[in-house]
């Protein structure tokens, strides 16, 4: 079968009685058809079939008419066929974007930022640049948070990070590749070539369907040459998965949104969201502050990078290279006459300290710390060397989060847990109602699909701060938080567990039995 134009026709596949066929990227969406590498045709009396280049996928098929609720065909036509297909419905989306947002804005240097499309991967002449394109395109379509690329002996392994879990994506044979591979992504992100004995960071920008996602990229040396982490800055899948970003929209209970809203509201003091890498500390803290932003303070962010972007709030982007880091850019906020400042993040004593004097000063302060809970964050302000007492009282609360992943609503089903496993976690019969997905096309079959925060709120009063600035034992401490109201973040997830939003699964992934 040839890749001419002729080929590629709609006529060529589809019986021509049964016509006009065109291509439906409206209730079959250019973003499902590159997941699935299937397009919908559909011809004048509505018959629908999907056209692929594989045999029939009954899961993705079972899945498709349930979305668009009606009895669909499948026909497995030439790849080629179908990747021209792909690209033209690609091509419509972009000319779109062109129309509403305009020209391609430059890059700081006055260069074009590099499009990437499906059309875009196959003009590509080198195999490397075309593998990590696509890998990058793939990343995008799944909503990958991160991209592992993870040299082996014999070539590489690239998987991606999909609701905060690991999913192998595929196996590149040739060492040769996977240094070619390292070395492209150098080369985008302007790091050194020949460095191979040092850990390298650097950034990119590429544009899809006319906007712009930043990657932040990480590279490390291994025993069998350099591993590379990309992770993936996509505003605009941000806006449109989150709306309006609200504290609502997160998932947080009633209780805790009003807690929060309380804190953010204080006149002064700080406001600490811990958690690990990924947990959506920053996106909390820009949830906040949409919430408390009313026109009538004014509110600066110094971040590293600037991820989502605030109407009426100033947004400082971090950049190390030209000497403007957290401690540097904070004291020039400061000289700004701020009412609200947030610290992207707390990396050092520096920092630490000009954050604790902004808030014993008449400012409220909102940062994220490293942290695996609510305590550990007085013990790591104590090992960066700060005075305790100042710490206590500049601190107004800290909010120690995770995400849970949700049972898919398509396929989540009724499950009744053993006694043992109920009795492991305090609970008797009846005292939920648990559901557990099976897997199915919406959630690539893991039973799991999207993601909401659960959180454990450590609110200081005096009695509080006495404790900790006299050095009380932890187990103190702990005892009278929770004697004060405060709910552990093990039983936040719990009763997400039993009203059948997540597994026990995963509440034993995310969170430690204390």
């Amino acid at each position: 079968m040839t890749t001419t134009a002729a080929a590629h026709t709609l006529a060529h596949w589809l019986p021509a009685e049964q016509g006009p066929w065109h291509l439906d990227f409206e209730r079959w969406p250019q973003a499902q058809a590159q997941r699935w590498r299937a397009v919908l045709a559909v011809d004048a009396q509505g018959g629908a079939r999907l056209l692929a280049d594989r045999d029939p996928d009954w899961l993705l098929l079972q899945s498709a008419e349930a979305r668009l609720q009606q009895p669909l065909q499948w026909l497995r036509c030439d790849a080629a066929a179908v990747e021209h297909w792909l690209g033209t419905g690609e091509a419509g989306f972009r000319a779109l974007a062109d129309v509403d947002e305009g020209p391609a804005p430059a890059a700081a240097d006055g260069a074009q930022t590099e499009e990437l499309s499906a059309l875009r991967l196959s003009e590509s002449a080198s195999p490397v640049v075309r593998l990590l394109n696509a890998t990058l395109y793939d990343a995008l379509q799944d909503g990958a948070s991160d991209v592992h690329i993870e040299c082996t002996a014999r070539g590489a392994v690239i998987r991606f990070r999909i609701d905060g879990v690991m999913s192998l994506i595929r196996e590149v044979e040739g060492q040769a590749v996977a240094e070619q591979l390292v070395s492209r992504l150098k080369v985008m992100a302007e790091l050194d070539i020949g460095e191979r004995r040092l850990p390298q960071d650097g950034r990119f920008k590429l544009r899809q369907q006319g906007r712009e996602i930043d990657f932040r990229l990480s590279i490390m040396p291994s025993v069998f040459g350099e591993d590379a982490v990309i992770r993936v800055l996509d505003r605009a899948r941000i806006e449109h998965e989150q709306g309006a970003l609200t504290l609502d929209a997160l998932g947080f209970d009633a209780e805790e949104r009003a807690a929060i809203r309380q804190q953010a509201r204080a006149p002064h003091g700080m406001l600490l969201v811990t958690g690990p890498t990924g947990s959506g500390k920053t996106t909390t803290l820009y949830a906040t502050l949409t919430e408390i932003h009313s026109g009538q303070d004014k509110i600066i962010t110094i971040e590293d990078p600037v991820e989502y972007q605030l109407a009426g709030v100033v947004q400082i982007p971090v950049n190390e290279k030209k000497g403007l880091t957290f401690s540097r850019g904070l004291r020039s906020i400061l000289r700004h006459d701020p009412d609200r400042v947030m610290v992207g993040e707390i990396r050092d004593a520096e920092t630490a300290q000009i954050a604790v004097q902004a808030a014993l000063t008449g400012h409220l302060v909102f940062s994220t710390v490293h942290a695996n809970n609510a305590f550990d964050v007085i013990g790591r302000f104590m090992h960066m060397g700060l005075d305790l007492y100042n710490v206590v009282s500049a601190l107004n609360a800290v909010l120690a989060q995770r995400l849970l992943r949700l049972s898919c609503r398509h396929c989540a089903r009724p499950f009744e847990p053993d006694a043992g496993l109920l009795a492991r976690h305090g609970l008797k019969a009846g005292d939920g109602s648990f559901l557990k997905g099976e897997g199915c096309g919406h959630c690539r079959g893991s039973g799991y699909k999207g993601r909401r925060a659960v959180a454990e709120l450590l609110r200081l009063d005096d009695g509080l701060r006495d404790l900790i600035a006299a050095r009380a034992p932890m187990s103190q401490i702990k005892e009278a938080a929770r004697a004060r109201g405060m709910k552990p973040l093990r039983a936040m997830a719990l009763g997400a567990v039993c009203r059948g939003e997540t597994t026990f699964e995963e509440l034993e992934r995310v969170t430690l039995d204390e």
